[in-house]
């Protein structure tokens, strides 16, 4: 073990976080700052907002969030439209977000397993991973077809009712598992599985057979078949699925389907230097 003393060791910590690193109480926060990315936030879960709707919304006089909106301008992180009167979220927002996009290998791996993935099935093909207990959509290769699906990066989905999230769902162990179930599940089709005896009796299917099967459970007329992409601790750290209209997604077409969507994982697992754990009992 490196000893504390180490002048090397003190010289690292000083250059990549303060003392008082693990302090996060009010002193070593900006409270101007963190009111700005909050309002940001706001804006950035809906299309377009009036000032008077986000002040009163978020509690804040209508004053102290024109002066955040128009500090957000000034970076291109907001946008106002002086037509209609409203505030959206800016190009900078964007750029800020594909950069995080980038810290990574995973999405710039996936791409081409994503693009024959897509190729070889005819659908769109996804890439997500779990975020705050939801999947975020992070890339996706869409198909040529006129009626696909689109989820665009930087979609949310609950985990229970999509099949990227009940195929990362599936490898969580069982203790962690109820914990997640026990916020409950709600409801988005009447297809959702929304009690936990049917959700866990779909997640041993789906470590049985290594795919899952979002059978119109987020969006009627929609279908999803999922992998898990494990890294290199052996945990599912993604998932990659094809999603597409029932017309085409069959129920007799997802046997078919699921077998490039494993592949596509296991050569996305493998491009990471990745590989599953130990079957869960």
């Amino acid at each position: 073990m490196e000893s504390q003393d180490n002048p090397e060791s003190r010289k690292r910590r000083a250059r990549g976080r303060p003392r008082d690193w693990d302090d996060k109480t009010s002193q070593n926060t900006i409270k101007s700052l963190d009111r700005a990315m909050e309002v940001l936030e706001y804006i950035s879960a809906r299309q377009g907002m009036a000032l008077s709707t986000i002040a009163d919304e978020m509690g804040q006089s209508a004053s102290t969030v024109y002066r955040v909106l128009v500090t957000l301008e000034g970076r291109d992180l907001v946008e106002f439209d002086a037509e209609e009167q409203l505030w959206h979220i800016g190009p900078r927002a964007f750029i800020i977000g594909s950069r995080f996009l980038r810290r990574t290998s995973l999405v710039e791996r996936a791409r081409p397993i994503m693009r024959k993935l897509m190729e070889a099935t005819g659908e769109t093909a996804n890439l997500g991973m779990e975020r705050d207990g939801k999947v975020l959509f992070v890339s996706q290769v869409e198909t040529h077809a006129n009626i696909r699906a689109f989820f665009p990066p930087g979609t949310l989905s609950a985990m229970h009712a999509s099949g990227i999230g009940k195929a990362l769902l599936a490898q969580l162990d069982s203790e962690i598992l109820s914990q997640r179930l026990a916020r409950g599940l709600q409801a988005f089709t009447p297809r959702t599985l929304v009690t936990q005896d049917a959700l866990m009796a779909d997640l041993a299917l789906i470590r049985a057979r290594g795919f899952a099967f979002d059978d119109e459970e987020r969006n009627i007329g929609m279908r999803c078949i999922a992998a898990p992409v494990f890294g290199v601790t052996g945990e599912a750290v993604a998932g990659i699925s094809v999603s597409g209209p029932t017309s085409r997604v069959t129920v007799d077409a997802v046997e078919g389907l699921s077998r490039p969507v494993m592949e596509a994982a296991r050569a996305l697992t493998q491009s990471i230097g990745g590989g599953p754990r130990q079957a869960l009992t």
